[in-house]
């Protein structure tokens, strides 16, 4: 007899019942729901990644290290390749102009260019810090860097 549509059969524990628990003492998985009696494993859905027990816990074992200083100076790093085709000719690139074209968040403070990209377009650079390989692809497609002023110490 050969196989037809009608007497296909998935194999054997290939459709596996779903298991269904807390439905009465009947069912083999009723009252406990195969949790065991007692303790954190039967009275909560799961752990947290990072909890180990009594053991002490990694983030405690680890010794600190070091601080984050609350006057560091942080810049966001700005590519010239993200200014090709935003900018004109000429056009000045500051962080006003930067932050109106939204290039950047408005919480920025501090704009450092960095080089990766590539620019054909003269273009006046006015940001905080500029990286060398900037320097080089702003200064070899005709534009210029104004240096900002040092900071007055005090």
């Amino acid at each position: 007899m050969g196989t037809t549509l009608e007497t296909l059969q998935p194999p054997a524990g290939a459709r596996k019942r779903r298991k269904r628990v807390g439905r009465g003492i009947g069912s083999r998985r009723g009252k406990t729901s195969t949790r065991g009696v007692k303790g954190q494993l039967a009275r909560h859905n799961e752990m947290p990644d990072h909890f180990e027990g009594g053991q002490n816990p990694l983030q405690r074992r680890v010794p600190k290290r070091g601080f984050i200083s609350l006057n560091r100076d942080e810049y966001h790093g700005v590519n010239v390749g993200l200014l090709e085709g935003k900018f004109a000719a000429g056009e000045e690139v500051s962080l006003e102009t930067l932050r109106a074209k939204r290039l950047v968040p408005k919480r920025v403070k501090q704009v450092k260019l960095l080089g990766t990209g590539e620019l054909k377009t003269a273009l006046k650079i006015n940001v905080a810090k500029v990286s060398e390989s900037a320097r080089q692809k702003v200064e070899a497609a005709g534009g210029s860097i104004q240096e900002p002023a040092a900071p007055a110490e005090g």
